[in-house]
């Protein structure tokens, strides 16, 4: 099988745009590709956070992936910091990979206004480091979001100037895009995050689901029932996509456009296909809380299985570029 890697940072309990964006893809790739989920922690650190909530954060995410359907005995569960090949290969690739290259991503100088405190190395690294976590195990794809994008073509840039440089090292990665990359926040404007306060987490209860997404935006041009909406720009439709039956998107769609339906009734029916989506994958995170023992196990195998191969990319690139042996 082809090899892909992919990764989620820790940054706390996870909501649905990670899920819809990201895990529910990575069980189908499952069935089609040798896959290794990271837990990234070394991309964490690039701002500000607790040290002590830290590997709490990883249990959750670790918990949540398991709980989507993350298999292990069909791919790789790990944690970035335990495969320290990750961090060698990105000081070897710095030095390939010319600094400007960096500064154009259009995410660091997101990152830069919302760190004005704090910008670090690490911010301005982190697509280099990004580019290691993937072709350390020379992955021949990677699932991304719309917003990963500048970061992956820079990765395909690294690999060119690699390869030319070196000799024909890595494969350059393609991207995978879900249907559901890119999920906006319940305020109808930026992507859906937790630093925003704009989420649905995957632990909240059906009460929590149903008062977050009652006072969600939808089209703010239809201010009452008998204004006809365009659900094409209503980011609760968008959700519809999602999670709801084409019967019931027509419905939505026909009773939007001809005012014929309220947002109130179009929040509920979405909501109760968001609960059912979520019950069962929230009973498998009970089971998972409960045994924690054999969630470690899990992050420990996988990152056993995973720096194996690791070890086997980075003494190939040791001798490429003329480390001692």
């Amino acid at each position: 099988m082809d090899r892909i890697f992919s990764g989620i940072q820790p940054s706390g309990s996870l909501h649905i745009g990670n899920y819809f964006g990201a895990i529910k893809q990575w069980i189908k790739l499952q069935e089609k590709y040798q896959c290794i989920y990271g837990i990234v922690d070394y991309h964490a650190m690039t701002v500000v956070y607790d040290q002590k909530e830290l590997p709490d954060r990883v249990m959750d995410a670790a918990i949540a992936y398991l709980s989507a359907g993350v298999d292990p005995e069909k791919s790789a569960l790990m944690v970035q910091s335990q495969v320290p090949e990750h961090t060698e290969l990105t000081w070897i690739l710095n030095t390939v990979t010319p600094l400007g290259w960096c500064e154009r991503v259009p995410t660091f100088k997101d990152k830069v206004r919302q760190n004005r405190d704090n910008v670090n190395l690490g911010l301005l690294d982190y697509p280099v480091l990004m580019t290691a976590d993937i072709i350390i195990y020379k992955s021949v794809a990677v699932p991304v979001g719309q917003d990963q994008l500048p970061h992956l073509e820079l990765t395909r840039e690294i690999v060119r100037k690699f390869n030319s440089t070196f000799g024909d090292t890595f494969p350059e990665p393609k991207p995978i895009i879900s249907e559901g990359a890119l999920i906006i926040g319940l305020d109808g404007k930026q992507k859906m995050s937790k630093s925003l306060d704009n989420c649905i987490y995957l632990s909240d209860s059906p009460e929590k689901i149903k008062k977050k997404l009652s006072t969600a935006v939808t089209d703010t041009r239809r201010q009452r029932k008998t204004d006809p909406g365009v659900p094409q720009e209503c980011n609760i439709y968008s959700l519809h996509k999602l999670l709801s039956t084409p019967q019931q998107q027509q419905y939505c769609h026909q009773g939007c456009t001809q005012a014929s339906m309220g947002c109130f009734e179009c929040k509920k029916i979405l909501a109760e296909n968001l609960i059912n989506e979520l019950a069962p994958l929230q009973e498998k995170q009970q089971f998972w809380l409960s045994h924690q023992d054999q969630v470690r196990e899990i992050l420990h195998q996988g990152g056993m299985a995973a720096r194996a191969i690791a070890q086997q990319t980075i003494q190939e690139v040791r001798e490429k570029v003329g480390l001692w042996k």
